[in-house]
């Protein structure tokens, strides 16, 4: 089982939600203040800044047919998105959580803050 932070329309009531619904639910947690969010069109993209501010979502225990579906959802062999480790806040500082990052242009995306 691997740990993965969600942050879009994965998370519960998400348009994307049935994607990972049969997984388990987690914790709701925030990222180190290492990212910035952006309106993709429907969907948001989380990317790496220096300026960055804690994101806020949900962690889920994700098995390996689940990881491997998400990786599809979220385009990583097309390069839309990348599954890294994504450094939490709080109790989840000190564990491995995983989650996507966003690798196409935010040119002319508007920011939306700490939460889709």
């Amino acid at each position: 089982m691997t740990l993965v932070f969600v942050y879009g329309t994965l998370k519960r009531g998400g348009s994307n939600h049935a994607w990972i619904e049969k997984q388990q639910f987690v914790a709701e947690a925030r990222t180190a203040p290492l990212y910035r969010l952006y309106d993709l069109g429907g969907y948001p993209g989380m990317v790496r800044a220096e300026d960055g501010i804690s994101i806020q979502g949900e962690v889920w225990s994700v098995d390996e047919e689940g990881l491997i579906k998400l990786d599809v959802l979220e385009d990583t062999d097309g390069g839309e998105y990348e599954r890294v480790i994504v450094p939490l806040e709080g109790e989840w500082a000190e564990r491995t959580v995983e989650g996507y990052v966003y690798l196409r242009s935010i040119e002319g995306r508007r920011e939306v803050g700490a939460c889709w």
